[in-house]
């Protein structure tokens, strides 16, 4: 019998570079490094509308041949995959887990008493923040866990990391390019910025993979880009510490309340690069304002520009933040990570 079977958003040999798919191929890898080739096996959920029964009975047997059942669904699958799991271990009476992407959870629990009585029967729900430990705890479940985002990533040493003397300062994004990820705010702050101190104080290079119902939309904003802005494309998650090393800051300006830990905020820190970002819920817990970036107010969208114009006048107060990013990144690593989730995985089972 298999130790881990994974049910999660695979991506089938698509190059899908979402925060879901991400999280999932690593988990998954680190489990293989740690446990063995054999004792991890997976089922990907990649397309499942269109062939439900498969995945039915891909999912029955991937829970008759393992111990331990991992899901990684979204908010829409999870309505749907953890019944289904639930079901089918009336059966096989197996020890299951749900690793949890992003912050959204108790915002949803507490408007779906079904299902949050349901994940009270899971032996674990692990997620990325200690604010939503706290927020699911007070909702009754008793089965909560901490199990922060993590990267297999090469942090840069401190005699690698590259500093900005003069302007212009570079600057990115570096998540799905879409309007939620506030891709726009930073695009008008640095034109914003550039055009009313009359120089190129800042470039912006924007990079990740452009959602579908946004493609229209910034393929419209691109025609309008000065030559300091430019869409680089897609980079593969084991590449983003060679290609962040070379810029000044991250930007981060997302309209997300609900995003967890974010990986390209990990990304960032890797190469020794502070962040610049809105106050989702848990901004708090993986940037320390002042120390490792800066955090401006939620719902005024205008402070990064404010932000910009200030580090301008002393860039120097980002150059300082590079060695405590690297620090940061060292917490997020999967020797720490995914060696705590193996021990919860080994534990006895605790659901109701």
């Amino acid at each position: 019998m298999c130790k881990v079977g994974i049910c999660g958003h695979f991506g089938e040999n698509k190059n899908l570079l979402n925060g879901q798919t991400i999280k999932t191929k690593i988990l998954t890898e680190e489990l293989k490094n740690m446990l063995g080739e054999k004792a991890v096996i997976t089922v990907d959920t990649y397309g499942w509308k269109h062939s439900p029964v498969k995945l039915l009975i891909k999912c029955y047997l991937l829970i008759k041949k393992c111990e331990n059942i991992v899901i990684l669904p979204a908010q829409n699958g999870v309505r749907v995959f953890v019944p289904l799991f639930l079901a089918l271990n009336k059966i096989f009476n197996r020890k299951l887990h749900y690793v949890v992407i992003g912050g959204w959870l108790p915002n949803l629990l507490a408007k779906n008493d079904k299902l949050k009585e349901r994940l009270k029967k899971f032996d674990g729900i692990y997620v990325e923040t200690h604010s939503m430990v706290k927020a699911l705890q007070k909702l009754g479940l008793e089965n909560i866990k901490y199990l922060p985002n993590f990267k297999r990533l090469d942090i840069l040493q401190d005699d690698e990391l590259i500093y900005a003397t003069d302007e212009p300062y570079k600057l990115c994004t570096f998540s799905r390019v879409t309007k939620e990820k506030g891709i726009e705010d930073a695009i008008n702050a640095v034109k914003n910025i550039n055009n009313n101190l009359g120089r190129i104080v800042y470039t912006l290079d924007i990079y990740g993979q452009v959602d579908d119902n946004y493609r229209a939309r910034f393929e419209e904003l691109k025609k309008a880009f000065p030559n300091y802005i430019s869409y680089k494309g897609k980079v593969n998650y084991k590449d983003s510490v060679k290609v962040l090393k070379n810029y000044f800051a991250l930007l981060f300006p997302t309209y997300h309340k609900t995003e967890g830990i974010p990986g390209t905020i990990i990304d960032a820190y890797a190469a020794g690069l502070p962040v610049l970002a809105s106050r989702w819920d848990s901004a708090n817990e993986i940037i320390e304002h002042g120390l490792t970036g800066f955090i401006y107010d939620f719902e005024k969208r205008t402070r990064l520009e404010d932000l910009l114009i200030n580090i301008a006048k002393t860039p120097d107060n980002i150059n300082k933040m590079k060695k405590n990013c690297l620090k940061r990144a060292r917490q997020y690593t999967p020797e720490k990570v995914v060696g705590d989730f193996i021990t919860y995985l080994q534990e006895e089972p605790t659901r109701n």
